[in-house]
């Protein structure tokens, strides 16, 4: 890559050499990490080496601790290689959709997206929503977010599936238990034109006027976009933005991200078919369920991880279930 940086032709198409530039950044970073760490150990090793066991007592105990946070170090260093799919360096998109379950799954895809959110705060991730079509009485029906920072989509890919809440329902009078369900899609950002070309004559473009919550923030143009791509009969809207230029933008990224992901996941169902342990994602899988009633438990159902502190989990505490599941799956290619 960075002889491929130094190429006369490599800044024709800026926004691919930027990306790639970015890639390049973030790879010699790993690389220096890793040639730190063994400058250390041979560092130690040498000292080791000179020191009296009897008189350097002070010296082999400074070796000691310091050898101890090195260990701690490279075991979290350690789970950035698991952080070394295709995709996995980009920005993520994340889609929220509320199941069946009327105004609870909307609530419950609100406290989702809540949950997220305060994660992208702890992570220091740029959290941006892209579009969001709220529910009549409460919480939304779906939501897109753009999730922003190194190794997001890494990250974020092991929240995909469905999520299972269990609790009593402050939406019902005789406060009895119920479930419900949202589904978390997570693609990678793709750039139309960069990573995906997309034909014009497969798109069909509408425009009308964006609808506000409640009857806020109703504008009177027509700026929201709602792009339908024929071939596939992919469809993606955008109101946020108060431009009809800037929806449109908004709505090309999300298509072609979705565009990449299809085409991925065909290609994973090819392989799949050929090894003969395709699962469908449907709605019975879910990855993970959170009990408020009768008892207080978050499980991930992929690794078994749980944990009875709900009110931190659903505050953005979820490093431990994202952690678990990336280290399963790599041990499940190895």
């Amino acid at each position: 890559m960075e002889k491929e940086s130094v190429d006369p032709l490599f800044w024709q198409d800026s926004d691919l050499a930027q990306s790639k530039m970015k890639i390049l950044a973030s790879l010699n970073t790993q690389v220096s990490i890793w040639k730190g760490f063994q400058e250390q150990i041979n560092n130690h090793l040498e000292l080791l080496e000179l020191a009296n066991p009897e008189s350097d007592t002070k010296l082999l105990d400074e070796i000691k601790l310091e050898a101890v946070q090195l260990d701690k170090s490279i075991s979290e260093q350690e789970f950035t290689l698991t952080l070394s799919g295709e995709h996995d360096h980009r920005d993520a998109i994340l889609a929220l959709h509320a199941g069946a379950g009327g105004v609870d799954s909307q609530d419950w895809a609100s406290m989702l997206t809540r949950m997220y959110t305060r994660w992208c705060d702890r992570k220091g991730f740029g959290c941006q929503v892209l579009d969001v079509s709220h529910g009549e009485e409460s919480g939304i029906k779906s939501v897109v977010v753009q999730i922003s920072g190194e190794y997001a989509y890494g990250h974020m890919k092991a929240e995909k599936g469905v999520h299972r809440l269990v609790r009593i329902s402050p939406f019902d009078n005789d406060h009895a238990r119920h479930t419900s369900f949202a589904l978390a899609e997570v693609i990678p950002k793709m750039e139309e034109g960069a990573d995906v070309e997309i034909n014009p004559d497969d798109l069909r473009v509408d425009v009308y006027r964006a609808g506000g919550h409640g009857g806020q923030s109703v504008q009177k143009n027509s700026t929201a976009i709602r792009i339908t791509h024929e071939p596939t009969g992919i469809v993606v809207t955008c109101q946020n933005e108060r431009s009809q230029r800037q929806n449109r933008e908004i709505a090309m990224r999300i298509l072609a991200s979705r565009l990449a992901d299809l085409e991925r996941e065909k290609k994973d169902r090819e392989i799949s078919d050929l090894k003969g342990d395709h699962v469908s994602a449907e709605w019975g899988n879910q990855i993970r369920s959170y009990v408020l009633h009768p008892y207080q438990m978050v499980k991930d159902h992929r690794t078994d991880i749980e944990t009875s502190a709900t009110d931190e989990v659903l505050g953005g505490d979820i490093d431990m279930f994202i952690k678990a599941y990336l280290t399963y799956q790599m041990g499940k290619e190895k």
